[in-house]
């Protein structure tokens, strides 16, 4: 008689135990596998942070600063909304206040940074800007506001922005030289668009609770960090430049002119962003009234749609940071992404749809400006670099008082269904006309306006070579 035979103890649970030690080590080796993706790409996002002392003060002081720019952007903008008995023209002529100086002396902006210092002039910038913050601040708080206070005071604002934004990129230039350029732009992009985030919603709360003029009050005290970034900064360690030659204001803006029209690429770059800033930049027109009008909302929604924004900048300046390298593609791809995204907004009846468009607008429209302004700024010689970054801030911001008034009416008329539709068409249209143009290269652009690459290696030989 046969026997039966038990199975032996503790087998099956051995097997177990072994696959659950295989998964296990599976697992770890994922998370290990992870984690080291996450450090290469922290290491590619940071490269200018970690590698240059004056980039880390700059960046540093940016972070803590510019939350104040957006919530004082905010509470202006509101403020002006709330003292018109909600006139979405009364907004638009408040960003035709702000960028008229854009329209007006843009192009004469680069003359002058390619003649003096950058980091002084950001210095007087900042501390100019800081006043301005105090002015409006004091009269707010004081309860004898008007809007045409808050009009002066853009419109000023507006004129110290001329200087500060060509010569913070010339300054970006200056601390981490050609190799790590596209790394500090994005980051410099990321932090701006981070502060969207935090920035908007936390005065949408302080306006609720205390007023605007608090918010102006936060703006002014934040200038203190940035300025002390630059007072701490060694100009010694800034990579040096081919002297620039001092020709009249008039002589000077026809040499950079020239320069971007005998440049093929440049010119085409400058059209897209013309284009695209005129007609899909003006949130500060339309989130108020999207907000109010449309969702029948208040101004916490209103900094949630622009914290919205601000979160997809921000991925899409990580994202540009670490890919190292500007290119075309990636900046016709975001250009036609962020017209999408305000197509689709037009017709949107949520809160919830209208945030998850607005982060991927955020996303492209980094992945966009970050690309366009590389690419500008690394095929410009250092003697008209300045001249070059005042056309690309001309195309940026010099028609935003055209483009708000547009905005404005185009809402007055058919609602921002209307207004976002019109963004939409023109940014789609101009990337693929431009795309084509172009005949859409996918290379990585680098120093010359035909579009040769320059490897990180080769750059930094360069850098090195002119230290």
């Amino acid at each position: 008689m046969a026997r039966e035979t038990a199975p032996r103890p503790g087998r099956g649970a051995a097997r177990g135990a072994a696959r659950r030690g295989r998964a296990a080590h599976a697992t770890a080796g994922e998370r290990r596998g992870v984690t080291k993706a996450i450090l290469r790409f922290n290491g590619r996002a940071f490269v200018s942070v970690k590698k240059h002392r004056n980039y880390r003060l700059f960046f540093l002081g940016q972070t803590v600063s510019l939350p104040g720019t957006w919530i004082q952007r905010f509470a202006q903008a509101w403020l002006v909304y709330s003292l018109t008995h909600h006139s979405a023209l009364a907004v638009g002529l408040l960003a035709f206040a702000q960028f008229l100086p854009f329209t007006l002396f843009s192009l004469f902006a680069g003359v002058v940074v390619d003649r003096f210092d950058p980091r002084r002039t950001v210095i007087n910038t900042q501390a100019t800007a800081m006043l301005l913050a105090s002015t409006v601040a004091a009269i707010t708080l004081a309860g004898v506001v008007r809007p045409w206070h808050v009009y002066v005071i853009a419109f000023l604002g507006g004129l110290v922005q001329v200087l500060d934004a060509p010569s913070r990129q010339q300054l970006t230039y200056r601390m981490v030289g050609r190799a790590e350029l596209q790394n500090a732009v994005a980051l410099n992009s990321s932090v701006f668009n981070a502060s969207r985030i935090y920035g908007p919603a936390l005065a949408g709360i302080l306006i609720a609770a205390f007023g605007a003029g608090i918010c102006f009050t936060i703006n002014a005290v934040s200038f203190l960090a940035v300025l002390a970034g630059l007072l701490m900064m060694r100009p010694q360690e800034f990579y040096p430049v081919e002297a620039s030659t001092r020709p009249t204001m008039m002589r000077g803006a026809r040499e950079g002119i020239a320069f971007a029209l005998q440049s093929r690429e440049i010119f085409l770059v400058l059209v897209l962003v013309l284009i695209v800033s005129t007609f899909c930049l003006n949130y500060n027109v339309l989130l108020p009234v999207l907000a109010k009008q449309t969702l029948h909302a208040g101004p916490r929604t209103f900094g949630a749609l622009s914290a919205a924004f601000g979160a997809g900048a921000l991925v899409g300046g990580l994202l540009a940071a670490a890919q190292g390298r500007a290119r075309r593609s990636l900046m016709l791809l975001g250009a036609m992404g962020f017209g999408a995204s305000e197509l689709l907004l037009g017709p949107a009846g949520s809160v919830w749809l209208a945030c998850v468009l607005l982060f991927a607008g955020g996303v492209s429209f980094t992945t966009w400006s970050s690309n366009a302004n590389s690419i500008v700024q690394l095929a410009a010689p250092d003697h008209l670099r300045g001249r070059v970054i005042g056309l690309y801030f001309f195309a940026f911001a010099g028609t935003g008082s055209l483009g708000g008034l547009i905005s404005g009416w185009l809402v007055h008329v058919g609602g921002t269904r209307l207004a976002f539709f019109v963004a939409g068409i023109a940014a789609m249209s101009s990337a693929l006309v431009v795309g084509r143009l172009m005949r859409a290269p996918t290379a990585p652009v680098g120093a010359e306006a035909a579009g040769e690459r320059l490897s990180p290696q080769a750059a930094q030989v360069g850098g090195a070579a002119r230290r």
